[in-house]
């Protein structure tokens, strides 16, 4: 099986495909002058695309992916630093939000830009629950209260430190602390067994979270949730999460219902140069 192919007609020999290669695996045949996979190519490829992405002159498919399915970068697109340090300064984690939903569309394109995020060896390993409907959302929300409830009874000391029965105590009052009232909830779930789980799943989420608000969206991190996913039965399986999987994390999503206008101050980085 071929496992790459070259157009020499393109290819200008400057071996970037191969200092580029994470793997090591693409070599410079020293007879051609051309790019070559290594013997253990097939077993150690990553299926980055880095090699097709990096290759100045488009020379270079793989035998899944050519130049031609791949995205090109628009030099128009392209931010400044300024521009980035005010996104990025002025996101903003969201708790109340219009009764509007998301169209399923925006939805999906904002999972599409979540799973561009790096991943330990390109595993990918994320999975995606999206809960849609404030009342679906409420009734699983209820369900983390149950699970709180028994928590408080069992620890009740770990569980004032949490803050926990005054999450009960809201609830008991009408208001919903769990998902704020938020008409969907996105929850990311994967192998329990895959050693970075836990760091993967919070990349993509961090790429939802900023592409999310570029799209005029609001998200939180919806912590108590997640956190109940794991340790509450009856809610893991409402979700339909497979028994070797995990959820690493649960964002409320919607339209804010207020606009933030200024950027409030951060502690400065606490940094040792060495």
């Amino acid at each position: 099986m071929t496992l790459f192919t070259i157009d020499q007609t393109k290819c200008n020999q400057d071996a970037i495909c191969a200092a580029e290669c994470p793997g090591r695996i693409i070599q410079m045949d020293p007879a051609s002058g051309y790019p070559v996979p290594a013997a253990d190519f097939e077993v150690i490829c990553l299926k980055c695309g880095h090699c097709v992405a990096v290759c100045p002159t488009g020379a270079l498919s793989l035998n899944w992916l050519g130049p031609d399915r791949c995205t090109g970068m628009r030099k128009e697109l392209l931010i400044t630093p300024d521009q980035a340090e005010q996104f990025l300064s002025g996101r903003r984690s969201v708790r109340t939000y219009k009764e509007d939903p998301v169209p399923r569309q925006d939805l999906e394109k904002l999972l599409d830009v979540a799973c561009m995020a790096p991943s330990a060896k390109n595993r990918q390993p994320w999975h995606w629950v999206v809960v849609q409907g404030r009342d679906e959302v409420f009734r699983l929300a209820g369900m983390v209260v149950e699970w709180i409830r028994q928590a408080i009874e069992m620890a009740p000391r770990d569980a004032e430190e949490m803050g926990l029965p005054r999450v009960v105590s809201a609830w008991d009052e009408g208001y919903d602390r769990i998902c704020r009232g938020a008409p969907h909830l996105i929850v990311a779930h994967a192998d329990k067994n895959w050693a970075f789980s836990t760091e993967d799943c919070t990349l993509a989420i961090s790429h939802l979270t900023l592409y999310a608000a570029s799209m005029g969206l609001g998200t939180c991190w919806a912590g108590y949730f997640y956190k109940a996913v794991n340790a509450y039965p009856p809610l893991f399986e409402a979700l339909g999460l497979p028994a070797h999987h995990l959820a690493y994390g649960a964002l409320m999503v919607g339209y804010p219902k207020y606009r933030y206008r200024l950027i409030p101050r951060r502690k400065p980085p606490r940094i040792a140069w060495r």
